[in-house]
């Protein structure tokens, strides 16, 4: 067994002996994601000696990584054959882990055509609550019979179990790719989305923003050449062809756009996951529009945390539901956000998962509720 993954066990069973909280880090890009204080809750357990790439077969479209080998180092290498992580994983700084991407679940604007994180998920292995080192799935999509639990570390935050292994799907960079822009208001680029939709496009990704009281839906589209190609004539819009467009789907992805940035100190960032049919929504007084990614499914407000109630109302309403995704503070690093059970059932599973996987509750306390 490596001298560092031998550490990592020894360190979890000993606090759990002692009933001592671990606050599990990689490369802390995405500190300012959970509950304020007691996301520092907790001994560090540095996950980043614990990194390098096991396996990777080309050919058979899978990888398997260490937690804390740098994401960059990851994508640098499937880059250099071809592909790539299709999900598009966003990183707010640089240093990001693989073991951080899979435990954050977090996927970029490819998200509503191509999957999410936790799609591509074959294996992990973890360090339960307990100190044991458990191993699910494996190295091929279909070594799944029962309860997936592989999958379910895919967004939780390190509460049920220390990664330390993971094995992903990964895909061949699409030969061809174009943005169109169109200016249009809200209610007509949701229209055009939704109609879209329904037809056999290579839709990848879309944008809707309103900047200088103009708004501006951009579309990406990958695939064949001869599809892209079909789409750009049918669809219309302005093609984007400036050097900057793809670093511009990169600021998109990591919240590094004029309208991310411009947030006020006193306004929190909030995450809509609605339908992705529902239409423009009546927003409360003196809030902006949105934000909109993943043709209608994700829509990004600013507004001062007493909304949160109004905003989650208004999700619901529409069939979805809204969480603070930075809270307001003047230093996004230390500003926490609020995560909320749908609803009582869905906290009662979540009780026994922890229980099951962590019963002395020293993971990451207090991270996701």
């Amino acid at each position: 067994m490596d001298a560092a993954l031998s550490q990592i066990i020894d360190r979890v069973r000993d606090s759990a002996e002692r009933r001592a909280p671990l606050r599990i880090c990689g490369g802390g890009t995405k500190d300012f994601h959970g509950p304020g204080a007691p996301r520092h809750a907790g001994e560090p357990l540095d996950m980043r000696p614990l990194a390098g790439i096991v396996s990777y077969e080309p050919s058979e479209l899978v990888v398997t990584a260490l937690a804390g080998t740098p994401l960059a180092e990851l994508e640098a290498l499937l880059a250099a054959h071809g592909q790539c992580l299709p999900f598009e994983p966003p990183r707010f700084a640089p240093g990001g882990t693989v073991g951080g991407m899979v435990a954050a679940g977090l996927s970029g604007p490819a998200r509503a055509s191509v999957g999410a994180l936790r799609d591509y998920v074959l294996g992990v292995e973890i360090i339960n609550g307990r100190g044991e080192l458990l191993r699910f799935g494996g190295q091929v999509m279909k070594n799944v019979a029962g309860y997936d639990v592989s999958r379910l570390m895919a967004g939780s935050w390190g509460q049920l179990g220390v990664i330390t292994e993971v094995s992903l799907k990964v895909l061949p960079v699409a030969p061809a790719e174009a943005t169109l822009r169109f200016d249009c208001g809200e209610a007509e680029a949701l229209t055009m989305l939704h109609m879209w939709g329904g037809q056999p496009l290579p839709l990848n990704a879309s944008c809707w923003v309103q900047e200088g009281g103009r708004g501006q839906l951009y579309v990406r589209l990958r695939g064949a050449r001869a599809a892209v190609d079909a789409a750009c004539r049918s669809m219309g819009g302005e093609p984007q062809h400036a050097p900057s467009v793809a670093g511009d789907w990169q600021a998109c992805r990591d919240q590094r756009l004029p309208w991310f940035t411009a947030r006020q100190a006193d306004h929190a960032l909030w995450r809509l996951s609605l339908p992705q049919t529902a239409p423009a929504l009546r927003l409360p007084a003196g809030v902006a529009p949105p934000l909109i990614e993943w043709q209608g499914g994700l829509r990004w407000l600013q507004a001062p945390q007493q909304q949160g109630e109004a905003l989650r109302a208004l999700a619901a309403q529409a069939g979805g539901g809204a969480s603070c995704f930075i809270a307001a503070g003047d230093d996004e690093t230390s500003a926490g956000a609020l995560f909320d059970a749908n609803s009582a059932a869905l906290a009662a599973v979540h009780q026994r998962l922890k229980q099951a996987f962590d019963p002395a509750g020293i993971l990451n306390p207090g991270r996701l509720l």
